[in-house]
């Protein structure tokens, strides 16, 4: 493998949150020097890349120098004659060149329709596009019509194609930000907007006869009802204690009017060591799926660094879901597993792929990840709406989408027999690892078109009885001001996790009382609003002090301008809510690009 391309990928230096000001380091080239190299006068640009060898090699045909790699994005910096900008921008292995300062070349117009990573080339590769020109029991065409996805991520913010109250559902807040009025609910770190545009995005004015049309932005189950619950902060920080908490919510109350939660989404994951049948985040889901809830989590994106999934993808029950890389091209014979998707080990590996690699989504403006990774804007979208993002997450989404098509058509499927169907029918991949892959790239139409299987798992029942500081792995949250990590058996809000005591409760789907959960009130115990004005659960205020030994409300969260201050790399103050990173690999969502 050339060293550029190792460069251009893996460098630790690619954490770098602003385009704005890179250094171009002046790495020259192995390959042949420049035939007829242009002698303008060299711009400093941001290459973003399809395959890196190849965008290398254009910038040396140019007569350019290839500068400092921006893997996070899959980019590298650039200096290039300034006549041989639009040469190189539609040179091969090449999707975009942005002039440092993040202003895109507008040399045409983004087209759905011809990007290999759009929803549209999405829904049409899985078969979700032909899926919705079917009819389920009821006559009704197949979008996921009655099926609740919960999404426990960042929350939802209501841009465009998530802005229908009829579906889009506010379950509680039960991150640090619910404590502020002006922060509950919405997606201040852009991660989950991105999940649930993936998963059951829809453009106003559509219905299942329109969405098919490349100019209309739709999600896999673009009928279904979405409830989010939110966990995580502006940099994408939760404690494991919250995931818990949202899971056993999900499952108490699965079954409330208006919500027939049948499928639980979970882009996150821990580098927890545990046994997962004793980790109380892996009992957490495989509880919901005993309940009846289809749970699809994110393998990870440690790439071959990690030889097993993150945590509780590990955990066999579950659908765990790998990145499948499209190589830009409509055709999946040359599809391959993307290079950061965890491979996993030959005892447990991910179940099936699914599109994850420069996936067009949804932006959220303003957010932490639209801020500080503008290559993820899209070249040519005149309308500023898109954002692309890479991880087994997105995979995820869209797997967790198809699920919610095959439980409108059988509404009767068990767990089991969806993650059955889903695993049994993908399309083969030739190339490629094959640690990794699982069965193959989902392909929903062939699941919706396959004979209802008679399947049941009978993996050893998890415990739960583990330690919650072990779940957390290497990651903790912390305090922003005295930067003290919440550690040890305890919740964020200081009370004492009792693993015996809680697993039982979870299991029976009882874990929840009103709003109370392990001993303290989080939220409230009603939906308020309506389907026309907005749905969201009812918040509380956190009485008592947290584990750091103050209250949240008034302190830190209260205002959205985070009291003044500012933002540094991947630090809030010096001292950042994901100690170590949450936002990055522990989120599944290591490279927006």
């Amino acid at each position: 493998m050339p060293s550029r391309h190792r460069s251009a990928r893996g460098a630790a230096a690619a954490a770098i949150m602003s385009i704005a000001g890179v250094a171009v380091t002046g790495a020259t080239s192995s390959a042949a020097p420049p035939t007829a190299p242009d002698t303008g006068r060299l711009t400093r640009v941001i290459v973003a890349y399809d395959d890196a060898d190849a965008a290398a090699r254009a910038v040396d045909r140019a007569g350019g120098k290839v500068g400092r790699p921006l893997s996070i994005v899959e980019s590298f910096a650039a200096e290039v004659p300034d006549t041989q900008l639009s040469a190189l921008s539609s040179a091969a292995g090449v999707r975009s060149v942005t002039p440092d300062g993040a202003v895109a070349l507008q040399a045409e117009r983004w087209r759905a329709d011809g990007d290999a990573n759009s929803m549209f080339s999405v829904v049409r590769a899985t078969g979700a596009l032909d899926v919705w020109k079917k009819t389920d029991s009821s006559g009704r065409p197949i979008g996921g019509t009655g099926v609740g996805i919960a999404l426990i991520d960042s929350g939802v913010s209501q841009v465009t194609g998530l802005n229908d109250p009829s579906r889009i559902i506010n379950g509680p807040d039960l991150s640090f930000e619910s404590q502020a009025a002006n922060l509950r609910y919405h997606d201040t770190f852009g991660h989950g907007t991105h999940m649930a545009g993936l998963i059951a995005g829809r453009d106003p004015g559509t219905n299942l006869s329109t969405v098919s049309s490349p100019t209309n932005f739709t999600g896999m189950a673009p009928t279904s009802t979405l409830i989010s619950v939110k966990v995580a902060t502006a940099d994408g920080a939760t404690d494991v204690s919250q995931v818990i908490a949202g899971i056993d919510w999900v499952v108490t109350h699965r079954n409330d009017p208006g919500l027939n939660i049948r499928v639980l989404n979970l882009s996150f994951g821990t580098d927890s060591t545990q046994d997962e049948k004793l980790d109380p985040l892996s009992h957490a889901v495989e509880a919901a799926w005993k309940k009846g809830i289809t749970v699809v989590v994110s393998a990870g994106n440690d790439g071959r660094n990690r030889t097993a999934l993150s945590m509780p993808a590990a955990n066999p029950y579950v659908i765990a879901v790998g990145a499948a890389d499209s190589r830009s091209t409509d055709s999946r014979a040359d599809d391959v597993l993307a290079d950061f998707s965890t491979r996993g080990n030959t005892t447990r590996s991910a179940d099936l792929t699914a599109p994850g690699r420069s996936i067009v989504g949804l932006r959220d403006p303003g957010s932490y990840v639209d801020v500080n990774y503008p290559t993820g804007l899209v070249p040519g979208d005149t309308t500023g709406r898109y954002f692309r993002g890479s991880g087994s997450s997105q995979a995820a989404a869209i797997t967790s989408g198809a699920a919610a098509l095959l439980l409108q058509q059988r509404p009767n499927l068990t767990p089991d027999q969806v993650k059955k169907l889903l695993v049994s029918t993908t399309d083969a991949m030739t190339a490629g690892d094959v640690l990794g892959r699982g069965s193959g790239q989902l392909n929903v139409k062939k699941a919706i078109e396959a004979p209802t299987p008679a399947v049941t798992q009978t993996w050893a029942a998890s415990t739960g009885t583990g330690s919650l500081e072990a779940s957390r792995g290497s990651a903790h949250v912390a305090d922003p001001v005295a930067g003290t990590e919440l550690t040890g058996e305890k919740d964020i809000m200081g009370h004492a996790w009792t693993g015996a005591t809680w697993a039982k409760a979870a299991s029976a789907g009882t874990a929840w009382t009103g709003g109370t959960w392990n001993g303290a009130g989080w939220t409230g115990t009603t939906l308020g609003g309506t389907s026309t004005t907005g749905r969201s659960w009812v918040a509380v205020g956190w009485s008592g002090t947290n584990w750091a030994g103050r209250t949240w409300s008034g302190r830190t969260w209260s205002s959205a301008v985070w009291d003044g201050r500012t933002w540094s790399g991947r630090t809030w103050s010096g001292s950042t809510w994901s100690g170590r990173t949450w936002s990055g690999s522990y989120w599944s969502a290591s490279i927006w690009q």
